[in-house]
C-alpha cells in the first residue's frame, strides 16, 4: 500500500530489520538460501579492491544524490541477498517490502583487457598479492584508472529494481552496488567474475619468464609456501621424506642388532679342547 505520490510509508530501522529476519526465517524454511552483507560498519570497506570500487561507484556523478541513502541501506543490513554472478548480480533488499535488484555488467573489451596484462606484466609476483592488493602504486593506478582500468564505467552497467522509484538509480540499488565493495574485502576474485576476465592472466608473462630464464620457478615456492600458511597443508614430498627416512634407521638398527646377537653367541660358545694322543709305550 502506497502514499500519494506512488511512495512506500516510511519504514523505522529498527521495524525493518525486525521484518526482514521474519521474512528470512519464513523463506528459509522453504529451503531459500541467502547470501548478505553482514557486519557492515561506519567504514564499507577496509581493502584495497573493495575500496577502489567504492571510490569509482562515488565517481559517477549521475549516481550522486541515490549513494547516500544506499549507503544507508547497507550499512543497516537491509541487503539480505546478493549473489555475483560472470557478469550480473542478483540482489533482494529489503525496504518498505522486499525487492528484487537485478544489474548486469558488459564484459570487459578484449583488447582493454590485453593492454592492462601487458601494462602490469613482470609487477604481479603471486595471485596472493594480487587478491590482496599488495603491489606497487604504479599497478594499482593502472587497475584503478577511470577509462582503462578494470572497473566499468557507467555505460556499461544496467540496473533494475522491482520498487515504485523510476529514477536511474534508486536506493536499493544504490546499496546493492555498495555490498559489491564490502563482498569485494572478502573475495576480492568476484571483480575479475564481473568483468569476465582470468586474473591469472596477469601473473602468467612473469611465470612464463622465470621458465625461460633456467632458474628454478619461484612461483611454485611462492604457492607452496602461501598455502601450507593459509591453510596448513604440508606437501607431499614434505610428508614422504620422514617416512622413507625412518624406514632406513629401522633396517639399519635391525642389522645391526642381529650382528651385535651372532658375535655375542659366537663369544659365549664353548672352544673344544683337543684331545692329545697317549704316548706309546714299547717294551723291549
Amino acid at each position: 500500500m502506497y502514499d500519494y505520490g506512488g511512495w512506500a510509508p516510511y519504514v523505522s530501522v529498527a521495524e525493518r530489520r525486525a521484518k526482514t529476519q521474519k521474512l528470512i526465517l519464513k523463506m528459509q524454511k522453504k529451503g531459500a538460501v541467502f547470501n548478505p552483507v553482514e557486519n557492515i560498519g561506519r567504514v564499507i570497506s577496509k581493502t584495497f579492491w573493495g575500496k577502489s570500487w567504492c571510490k569509482n561507484l562515488e565517481s559517477y556523478s549521475d549516481y550522486a544524490s541515490r549513494l547516500p541513502r544506499g549507503r544507508s541501506y547497507v550499512r543497516n543490513g537491509s541487503v539480505i541477498d546478493l549473489k555475483i554472478l560472470p557478469g550480473s548480480i542478483q540482489a533482494q533488499v529489503m525496504g518498505s517490502e522486499l525487492y528484487q535488484i537485478s544489474i548486469t555488467m558488459s564484459s570487459m573489451p578484449d583488447h582493454k583487457w590485453q593492454s592492462l596484462v601487458s601494462e602490469c606484466s613482470g609487477q604481479i609476483d603471486s595471485v596472493v598479492e594480487l587478491l590482496q592488493g599488495k603491489f606497487s602504486k604504479s599497478v594499482m593506478s593502472i587497475m584503478t584508472e577511470s577509462s582503462q582500468g578494470l572497473f566499468p564505467k557507467p555505460s556499461e552497467i544496467k540496473f533494475s529494481c522491482s520498487c515504485p522509484d523510476w529514477a536511474g538509480m534508486c536506493k536499493h540499488v544504490a546499496a546493492v552496488m555498495y555490498g559489491i565493495g564490502a563482498r569485494l574485502d572478502a573475495q576480492p576474485e568476484f571483480l575479475f567474475t564481473l568483468r569476465q576476465v582470468d586474473h591469472l592472466d596477469l601473473i602468467t608473462k612473469a611465470a612464463v619468464f622465470d621458465n625461460l630464464s633456467g632458474a628454478e620457478s619461484q612461483e611454485s615456492a611462492i604457492a607452496e609456501e602461501d598455502l601450507s600458511a593459509l591453510f596448513g597443508i604440508e606437501m607431499a614430498e614434505e610428508i614422504e621424506k620422514p617416512k622413507a627416512l625412518k624406514k632406513s634407521k629401522a633396517v639399519k638398527a635391525k642389522t645391526k642388532t642381529e650382528t651385535e646377537k651372532a658375535a655375542k653367541k659366537a663369544k659365549a660358545k664353548p672352544k673344544l679342547k683337543s684331545k692329545s694322543k697317549p704316548e706309546s709305550t714299547s717294551k723291549f
